[in-house]
């Protein structure tokens, strides 16, 4: 029997209140190995197996979990029945379909954002998720971070911006759009699976740097936009409850960084809502440009908020924050251990599956207005591209 031929019923089990959660890690890199550490950290967990498409990777995965045993094909992990859940940290080209796999395989799933590499791979996601009666949380963290909760119901659902027209959003300086492939790597390690990593994108001969630093080529994401705006137009949606914007328009380019990237180095993204209001975000890699955050404009006042932090500014002060609310922890492990509640209790997570569809929607949008040079029209019940 194949894992993708498996019912989610063969998998499941009645957690005691001292079991376990048998885990599996896809995708060891830098972002694989943290997460794992986090729900490491959270002591609910045991990490059983780690699959990469590169042995090294492997190898550095089994020093965080030495008990684990190493797989090279996520699909053979799957099959291990005692599996209850898999961290899928791969880079983007790859979450559909091994999401798509796991939830089949009867497998809750968390799964780093964004959910998806294009628009039409979303529902997939959801029905697979649905179907199998499956947990699916997308790593959209700050949906389980406590200020960004407080916020919401103490600024936004209290009324006391008054009504927001404009959520403002940038993220500048990130590093991990600008990584060097070492030296090591110029010629394709022998224990690097090279035809797996590609998977479901196009053959191209071995490119260290594209391995490397995947991010920086629209053929396995979508660049800042994807990798960073999803983060807070998810924060928006959250805030507004809306997750339906209507148009999109951008613009940028590789304007710096002339390495061979296909992401732009430097973009902006406008989104229109049907509740009279817009959403902007702003990016660039240019050196020397730092920080991030997201800022919601009210009649009445506005609220700019961090991982680490929150102000308000009230419209007679606007300037000179009266409230700061700093995080009282990282998002991560808020996020971890309400997937972990939720594996047991079988509620939804607070980033479920349809929840980093739209928001991940929002920022392929940006993307498909970039790459086309035009003003999109969307229809966001149907989720289709309309004509203009």
């Amino acid at each position: 029997m194949t894992a993708a031929s498996m019912t989610a019923a063969s998998y499941s089990r009645i957690f005691g209140a001292n079991d376990k959660v048998n885990l599996g890690l896809i995708g060891a890199g830098g972002r694989g190995k943290y997460v794992m550490g986090v729900f490491q950290k959270t002591t609910q967990v045991n990490v059983t197996a780690v699959c990469d498409v590169y042995a090294a990777r492997i190898d550095q995965a089994l020093q965080q979990a030495p008990t684990a045993k190493g797989f090279n094909d996520h699909r053979k992990l799957l099959e291990t029945k005692e599996l209850d859940a898999v961290l899928i940290a791969t880079p983007d080209h790859w979450h559909s379909g091994t999401a798509i796999d796991a939830l089949n395989a009867g497998k809750d799933v968390y799964v780093e954002k964004p959910l998806t590499l294009t628009i039409e791979e979303g529902p997939k996601i959801v029905k697979a998720a649905r179907v199998n009666n499956r947990i699916c949380q997308v790593g959209m963290q700050q949906r389980s971070g406590s200020h960004y909760l407080q916020a919401k119901e103490e600024y936004i659902k209290s009324g006391k911006l008054g009504k927001i027209t404009l959520a403002r959003t940038w993220w500048h300086g990130n590093g991990a759009h600008l990584q060097k492939a070492p030296a090591a790597l110029a010629t394709r390690p022998s224990n690097l699976d090279w035809s797996r990593f590609l998977g479901p994108i196009k053959w191209r001969d071995w490119d260290p740097q594209q391995f490397w630093n995947f991010r920086a080529y629209l053929d396995y994401g979508g660049g800042q936009v994807t990798d960073l705006f999803t983060h807070w137009i998810d924060v928006v949606h959250m805030f507004m409850d809306q997750d339906n914007p209507t148009s999109a328009v951008a613009a940028g380019g590789v304007y710096h960084y002339k390495d061979g990237r296909t992401a732009p180095d430097t973009i902006h993204v406008l989104l229109e809502y049907p509740k009279e209001w817009t959403a902007t975000f702003e990016a660039t890699l240019a050196p020397g440009i730092k920080g991030a955050a997201v800022e919601m404009c009210g009649t009445e006042g506005r609220l700019w908020i961090t991982r680490g932090q929150f102000e308000y500014f009230p419209k007679d002060s606007p300037n000179t924050p009266t409230v700061v609310v700093k995080a009282p922890k990282e998002q991560t492990i808020e996020h971890v251990e309400n997937f972990l509640s939720c594996v047991r209790s079988r509620k939804l997570p607070n980033g479920d599956v349809w929840i980093g569809h739209r928001s991940a929607q929002a920022s392929h949008l940006g993307n498909i207005a970039y790459v086309q040079k035009r003003r999109l029209r969307f229809d966001p019940d149907r989720e289709e591209i309309l004509p203009l």
